[in-house]
């Protein structure tokens, strides 16, 4: 049986993973993934499911989480999300009922892009970790850069952060070239 993965390692399986099961690579290597799998060192999830939570209403108004959005344009939503929510999955759920609330998040919470680019009122920056190096890295790729930027699918709500002010950046950058908008799935 393989090893149990560090981090760093399972964000290479997943790659490989992906990798082996759309037929890029010989069945070796869809071995070597299968193998993993049983052995239990890694733990696929289905794309579909993926933002799903955010979906779920909150089972009580203590898990209710209060905050504005301040759109591209320059208007102030009031949103609300709750506990555990992640951000950018808050937002592709947001984005069903106002096209203005938009966040891309191209790589889907891997931390292998800037997409999901926020910018936060410094007392909410404050109240959040440091982001781990991954998330400084592609930060460093972001358009509009400030220094309370954050990456939105690295903010999970808690009741810390009632109150708090979202600025989506005027604009963020993506390797398309032809104006198409990826849609969540």
């Amino acid at each position: 049986h393989p090893p149990h993965p560090t981090a760093s390692m399972r964000c290479w399986l997943r790659t490989c993973v992906r990798q082996a099961f759309s037929k890029r690579h010989p069945a070796a290597l869809q071995a070597q993934a299968r193998s993993f799998y049983r052995a239990g060192a890694i733990k696929p999830t289905l794309v579909p499911l993926h933002g799903s939570r955010e979906k779920q209403p909150p089972s009580s108004p203590d898990e209710v989480v209060s905050f504005q959005v301040k759109d591209r344009k320059g208007q102030t939503h009031d949103v609300k999300g709750k506990i555990g929510d992640n951000l950018l999955y808050l937002f592709h759920h947001l984005q069903e009922s106002s096209d203005t609330l938009y966040l891309e998040g191209a790589c889907e919470a891997s931390l292998a892009c800037s997409t999901c680019h926020v910018i936060l009122d410094q007392d909410t920056y404050d109240k959040l970790e440091y982001p781990v190096e991954e998330e400084d890295d592609m930060l460093d790729q972001a358009a509009c850069l400030t220094s309370t930027s954050r990456l939105g699918c690295q903010i999970i709500l808690s009741k810390e952060l009632e109150g708090m002010c979202v600025t989506l950046p005027p604009f963020s950058k993506n390797f398309y070239v032809d104006g198409h908008i990826p849609q969540p799935h």
